[in-house]
């Protein structure tokens, strides 16, 4: 076996090769595209039977990522240097070579969370995330305008929510006077709005699309819709990478840490991993704990233990993790898409 570690950048990866013993073999430069990887799967090859581990699958070393699997190549995740392994300097070789170490090393290395339908599902996820965004700033802009406007612009907007002065501005028309360019200005602030809104909903039905001929044992989860389904699929990955509902809880950031000292015994909450999983799980605690009977149940009982109501859906959310995990783990489709 030979261990290939990859530093990948957005025009030219670098790779490094190590025997069994952790010498180094050689490395090559190749340009980020199709001949690069080509050339590097050859050069790899001469040398044994490869095995790489990929800085960045999801970012600059997708494209290889895809390459080396679609070869019949075997490839894991890394991730980049942490800062106590980089007291030894900082340069791409240096890095390239760790990557390639902590292969050798048996550290249980992640495979990558794979493309096809999840790429799909990731694009449009990260899409409706800036759009959502994007609305929300119009949202306040057009608060903002109308609060500093005249005083004949504010009378008609006054007690009207976000939603319902966007629909109220559409209407509006520029005229001679002090409200002209206000009454402009909110206007074309509402278009954007709208068109935002239309473009969300596009987004949200593809999601359902997808999600529905993929997973649709999750869209049938009380509080689980198409846009919490296609978290839970792109976050989770293959299931072969989940190796146990104690690593998917720390993957979403549900699991507890230890924060215990002398006779005090306690936990804290776990600021770490997918934030975006870690919402989707929040979404549907919220929904379950009112909408749903068993997880109302279990809500109620742990307020009754004396939790507040912000620890006892953090237990929920636990609880989720588990449940979840489980229906990942044996969804017939997942383990058939690429």
């Amino acid at each position: 076996m030979v261990a290939i570690g990859v530093d990948t950048h957005r025009d030219e990866h670098l790779a490094v090769a190590l025997d069994g013993l952790g010498r180094e073999l050689g490395s090559v430069t190749i340009g980020a595209d199709g001949s690069g990887y080509a050339r590097l799967w050859e050069w790899a090859s001469e040398l044994g039977e490869p095995r790489f581990s990929v800085e960045g699958t999801g970012s600059y070393g997708a494209g290889l990522t895809a390459f080396l699997v679609g070869a019949g190549g075997v490839v894991f995740e890394c991730e980049r240097p942490r800062r106590r392994d980089r007291r030894g300097g900082k340069s791409d070789r240096i890095d390239a070579t760790l990557a390639a170490k902590r292969l050798l090393t048996g550290e249980r290395l992640p495979r990558p969370r794979g493309g096809g339908v999840r790429d799909d599902l990731r694009l449009l996820l990260g899409e409706r995330q800036g759009a959502v965004r994007a609305r929300t700033a119009a949202l306040n802009e057009l608060q903002a305008a109308i609060v500093t406007g005249p005083e004949t612009l504010r009378s008609r907007f006054r007690g009207l929510n976000g939603k319902q002065a966007a629909k109220l501005a559409l209407k509006l028309r520029g005229r001679n006077g002090e409200t002209a360019v206000a009454a402009v200005v909110v206007r074309r602030i509402a278009v954007r709005i709208q068109q935002l809104s239309c473009e969300i909903c596009e987004i949200e039905r593809q999601l359902e699309t997808i999600t529905s001929e993929l997973v649709p044992e999750l869209l049938e989860e009380c509080g689980v819709g198409p846009v919490c389904a296609a978290q839970l699929v792109v976050s989770s990955g293959d299931p072969s990478r989940m190796h146990s509902e104690a690593s998917f809880a720390a993957l979403a950031g549900t699991s507890p840490v230890q924060a215990s000292s002398g006779q005090t015994q306690r936990h804290r909450l776990n600021r770490g991993g997918d934030r975006q999983l870690n919402r989707a799980l929040h979404v549907i605690a919220l929904s379950r704990a009112r909408h749903h009977e068993h997880t109302a149940a279990y809500y109620q009982r742990l307020l009754s233990e004396g939790k507040t109501p912000r620890e006892a859906r953090r237990c929920v959310k636990r609880q989720l993790a588990r449940y979840f995990y489980q229906r990942l783990k044996t969804s017939p489709n997942l383990a058939l898409t690429p």
